[in-house]
């Protein structure tokens, strides 16, 4: 039912924006780890126990970003895992949000930043066999970030209304915030997301950098990406793909206009298999914890952008997202 969908959304959001305002300390008696309330010491350098069962260290990067931007941004990354370790790395490039999916039920790699619809995905895929142990905080404490619909600035277009028979480049179908919730946060609004209803012509970007990049090439009229939703708004904001595309001289904020902005989004978890061994999981916490006061300039490729550091995640944080994707294939079935 459309209205159970949009009561799911409506949860969904609401969880996202109490975070944020409240911070970790209001997340009830569960006291996660945070990089903020250190010390975390990087764990010492040393092959583990866990190494006879993880001989090398299979790290997986969603789609979204061209390939070799990708792998150029983890390479500080994937060195001081092998150096802290004494195990080798290897990077899993997936083409696009349903690769690094396919990885993880294939057992191609062993853990993975992902978005929160992704992860709900994959923990359905693989029947529970992934869990989260990390998030992101924003500069600010918070655990949330929001999806925008960009246009060129010389297009003339300066709302949403103004979007009306016009067209519109989602991310991928697996991103939360380039496809899952601002559509159901747009039917709330009472738009059509479906093609002809509202927009002219919808399609798919192939990820976050290519939608605007298709934007920007006027093969569509708007884009729809990801922004931490705070910070220098000049400087595409504190962390998130405008940011990143500022950084790498692909985009200049001045030359687009943002003219929709989602409500909060839960930050996705750092995911890892549940079949690896629990000592695998606990360094790979301590490591990432350390991470942002250790090593500032990988974090920040990593992060995409500033933040504060990384706090403990768990699958709780992330039901409601499992419920939607379960509602949205639903859905999808009644329509076939």
């Amino acid at each position: 039912m459309l209205t159970t969908r949009r009561a799911t959304l409506a949860a969904a959001l609401a969880m996202a924006s109490a975070a944020q305002a409240q911070g970790p300390a209001a997340q009830g008696e569960w006291r996660p780890r945070r990089t903020a309330e250190g010390p975390h010491p990087m764990p010492a350098p040393g092959r583990r126990a866990w190494a006879e069962q993880v001989p090398v260290i299979r790290l997986g990067l969603m789609g979204g970003e061209n390939e070799a931007d990708r792998l150029a941004r983890f390479d500080g990354l994937r060195r001081l895992l092998e150096t802290t370790f004494e195990v080798p790395v290897r990077i899993f490039a997936a083409s696009d949000y349903a690769g690094i999916l396919q990885a993880f039920s294939a057992r191609q790699i062993d853990f993975s930043a992902l978005g929160p619809s992704i992860y709900a995905a994959t923990w359905l895929d693989t029947n529970g066999g992934v869990e989260p142990f990390l998030t992101i905080e924003q500069v600010d404490g918070s655990i949330s970030y929001v999806s925008v619909m960009v246009t060129r600035a010389d297009s003339g277009i300066t709302s949403l209304e103004q979007m009306r028979g016009r067209s519109l480049a989602w991310a991928d179908p697996n991103s939360a915030s380039g496809f899952l919730i601002p559509r159901f946060q747009l039917r709330r609004e009472g738009v059509g997301v479906e093609p002809g209803q509202f927009f002219g012509r919808t399609g798919f970007g192939g990820g976050h950098e290519q939608a605007v990049v298709a934007m920007l090439q006027r093969q569509y009229d708007a884009a729809m990406t990801w922004a931490s939703g705070i910070g220098e708004v000049s400087e595409g904001y504190s962390r998130g793909n405008l940011r990143a595309m500022v950084e790498k001289g692909m985009l200049r904020m001045a030359d687009i206009r943002i003219i929709w902005t989602s409500q909060p989004i839960l930050n996705g978890p750092m995911t890892i298999r549940t079949d690896l061994p629990r000592e695998f999981r606990d360094d790979l916490t301590r490591f990432y914890l350390a991470l942002p006061i250790a090593h500032p300039a990988i974090f920040e490729q990593v992060a995409r952008g500033t933040g504060a550091g990384f706090r403990e995640a768990r699958h709780a944080d992330y039901e409601i997202f499992i419920e939607m994707r379960r509602e949205e294939a639903a859905a999808r079935r009644r329509r076939s």
